[in-house]
């Protein structure tokens, strides 16, 4: 049995998560997989992320993980990483996309103004 899946939906830093977790976990078995069997019967679950919230949830959908990601998410201990996070919550405003529900709420873009500070700390 696998203990760590590592979700492969096209779409992440799948060697970099990988290398980190063989190294913190060497004796864990680690399967990088689009499986949506090994994503089932593993005893943790990772899902890395990078790029744009549709086709993430585009690329989850067509490879038929959907389902197996969001038992993962709900039923084991799991990790989402980036987009591999923002993918539980209902919505989100990047290309007004509907994610996979388990959390509530809605992904949101920072605010364009207010996000930098131009004030020195005294010492």
């Amino acid at each position: 049995m696998t203990d760590i899946a590592i979700i492969d939906y096209g779409m992440g830093n799948l060697r970099s998560v990988h290398k980190a977790l063989e190294h913190v976990a060497p004796a864990a078995s680690i399967a990088v997989t689009s499986d949506p069997d090994i994503v089932r019967k593993a005893k943790r679950v990772i899902v890395p992320g990078q790029g744009a919230m549709r086709n993430c949830m585009h690329e989850l959908e067509i490879r038929g993980l959907r389902e197996a990601v969001m038992e993962a998410a709900v039923h084991k201990p799991f990790l989402g990483i980036c987009i591999g996070l923002q993918m539980l919550f209902e919505e989100s405003e990047e290309g007004h996309v509907k994610g996979l529900n388990i959390l509530p709420g809605k992904v949101v873009h920072f605010p364009a103004t207010g996000m930098t500070t131009n004030r020195r700390t005294k010492t």
